[in-house]
């Protein structure tokens, strides 16, 4: 065939390279010179038109308007994102847990969260605190196979992705769920306490109902300004159980941390809401008015 303009979906980027799927087969494209000018870069799962020739290879012309994106790791258009945290080794980080959860809900991705190796661990504290909140909370063993079947119920028809700390099981989870997936493994790095970065790059695979599922590179660091929280008044809106309280406390200025007349306050103490859950709100809250007062500094200098 001649050169021909497609609409596609991204696969994978790596190196530059970005790897297609189209009506007409898979291309493997190179972005045009005017995306690096305005410092965009296509992400796995972006919509996209492209030009391909005959050879398999193209150029992407246009990136279709994204309906959510997450910078890190690099993905557009998700349906949902499954928090993967392990009981132990490594233990659970519930902050880090709770920073991905409020970024999904401002996203508008539906968050779940997934808990493994509970054949080392019990998981019924911890999921009480997220069955409190009105997340979704999967408790999962790829030893004994528990809660699998669940999760792929969950993945049906969906661009789904899976994020957490390195060595809480992602990559183990995926090949439980399927096999033909073959993602690589490590073991636990007992020195380090947290596993081996396995997963190299974002890709999406597609399953045999027509979603897709991406494994992605773990993160040790969640950065609030990165993922456009950075807007004090907007943070309460990702901490799904704070809303029937909004609006009910007695100042309308309350930024729910400590003031007295404090609705949220008032439901944390009635166990309405989980400690935890509010502890880690008011640890972001106070990240973000740092963020603006170090940019308010390097302003006035």
């Amino acid at each position: 065939m001649a050169s021909k303009h497609l609409e596609g979906l991204v696969r994978k980027g790596i190196g530059g390279f970005y790897t297609v799927e189209t009506p007409e087969g898979f291309f493997t494209c190179t972005a045009r010179g005017r995306f690096r000018k305005a410092r965009i870069s296509p992400y796995a799962g972006d919509r996209v038109r492209i030009l391909g020739e005959e050879d398999g290879t193209g150029a992407l012309e246009e990136i279709l308007p994204r309906r959510n994106f997450l910078v890190r790791p690099p993905l557009a258009n998700l349906d949902q994102l499954f928090i993967v945290s392990s009981l132990r080794d490594p233990y659970p980080e519930p902050l880090i847990i709770d920073k991905t959860i409020a970024v999904a809900e401002l996203e508008g991705i539906q968050p779940a969260l997934v808990l493994t190796k509970t054949d080392l661990e019990d998981a019924s504290s911890l999921k009480a605190i997220y069955d409190l909140a009105g997340v979704p909370c999967l408790v999962v063993s790829s030893v004994t196979g528990e809660g699998v079947d669940q999760v792929r119920k969950l993945l049906a028809g969906k661009v789904s992705a899976f994020t957490g700390n390195s060595g809480v099981g992602k990559s183990t989870l995926l090949n439980a769920l399927f096999p033909q997936l073959e993602l690589k493994t490590g073991e636990i790095s007992q020195k380090l306490g947290r596993g081996r970065h396995t997963t190299r790059e974002v890709e999406l695979y597609k399953l045999e109902d027509g979603g897709y599922v991406a494994d992605t590179p773990g993160f040790s660091t969640f950065e609030i300004e990165r993922y456009r929280l950075t807007e004090k008044e907007r943070l309460v809106h990702g901490f799904r159980e704070f809303e029937p309280y909004l609006g009910q406390c007695q100042f309308t200025s309350c930024s729910h941390t400590c003031e007295k007349g404090c609705a949220i306050l008032q439901a944390v103490e009635e166990g309405k809401i989980a400690r935890s859950r509010h502890e880690s709100y008011c640890a972001m809250y106070q990240e973000i008015k740092d963020v603006k007062q170090w940019q308010q500094k390097n302003k006035n200098a």
